[in-house]
């Protein structure tokens, strides 16, 4: 099932403009199977390492990804976008710490139960990805550029009492 253009708007808003392309792919067919297909962008100045955390991240929070679905080995991952194996080793590495999955000797990467917020409603994300597009528009036109955007996000998200993922202190 890919993302919608909500969710790819919704993923980018929040997370900043340098991700603008940047979004994991989930599909399930019938059988309720999960495949993934990571996307790079050389370009947006982000680590590979740091774009596939984040596209975990974001898959689990937009409820792409449920508690106990295996994360691609990294072999598969390696020869699907031609990285080397450490970067996803590095990946996971980090999203394992960050509680959000956990590797299994010989079985896989495993998405954590409790890991993902719960999911918002489908309408609902919708709604609030066009309200966001339509705040961002406003933002740009004010003068704004994407890293005073993203500044604006992380205060207001900070006096609401929650830190943005992968936020440095």
């Amino acid at each position: 099932m890919p993302a919608t253009q909500g969710e790819r708007a919704f993923a980018h808003a929040a997370f900043g403009a340098c991700h603008k392309c940047i979004y994991l792919v989930v599909h399930r067919d019938m059988a309720s199977e999960v495949t993934m297909r990571f996307r790079l962008d050389p370009r947006s100045g982000v680590p590979a390492y740091r774009q596939l955390v984040d596209q975990v991240r974001h898959a689990i929070s937009l409820g792409r990804l449920q508690p106990g679905e295996q994360l691609p080995p990294v072999r598969e991952v390696v020869t699907q976008i031609t990285i080397n194996p450490n970067t996803v080793h590095r990946a996971y590495r980090d999203l394992e710490a960050e509680g959000l999955v956990r590797g299994e000797q010989g079985r896989g990467t495993f998405v954590l139960d409790g890991a993902p917020a719960r999911p918002l409603d489908p309408a609902r994300r919708d709604e609030l990805a066009t309200e966001l597009e339509a705040w961002l528009q406003r933002a740009r036109c004010a003068g704004l550029d994407g890293r005073a955007i993203e500044a604006l996000v992380a205060a207001a998200l900070q006096r609401d009492g929650e830190r943005p993922q992968g936020a440095r202190r």
